[in-house]
């Protein structure tokens, strides 16, 4: 059994959903690894992971809508407002949503499903930097 460590840093444009499919089997598939299992945790409170279909944009785009408007902005619905109007509906949206994910490895890529991506939900509006942290444990 091995296992490897690492991590990927990813640039958001702000508020929005950021497929990061990409990078993630990048890394899986240079660790060597064939089959086990993947974790991916967002070392943040104001951005989530999810798991989501990647074929017709609109599912993002309906996403991020139903979010908003169960956690709207609104300076007089929290007490937490240390970093902008946005910020406390982020933790919000951050605790609904998921942190990290465990994937399946199989013949050296993520075992999703034909039309599942991996994102990053971004729920504040600037741009940030957000880390992942990647864990493979396999053969």
């Amino acid at each position: 059994m091995k296992q490897k460590s690492g991590d990927i840093s990813v640039a958001t444009q702000g508020r929005g959903v950021l497929d990061v499919s990409a990078q993630i089997s990048r890394w899986v598939r240079d660790t060597g690894i064939r089959e086990g299992i993947l974790t991916i945790f967002i070392q943040h409170t104001s951005a989530s992971l999810t798991i989501q279909e990647n074929a017709d944009p609109d599912v993002l785009l309906d996403l991020q809508d139903f979010f908003d408007v169960q956690v709207p902005e609104d300076r007089h619905k929290y007490r937490h407002s240390a970093e902008g109007l946005d910020d406390m509906p982020a933790h919000i949206k951050s605790s609904l949503t998921d942190v990290s994910l465990t994937i399946p490895i199989y013949q050296g890529a993520m075992r999703l499903g034909t039309w599942q991506g991996v994102y990053i939900f971004e729920h504040r509006s600037q741009p940030h930097q957000r880390n992942l942290a990647l864990h493979i444990l396999g053969n």
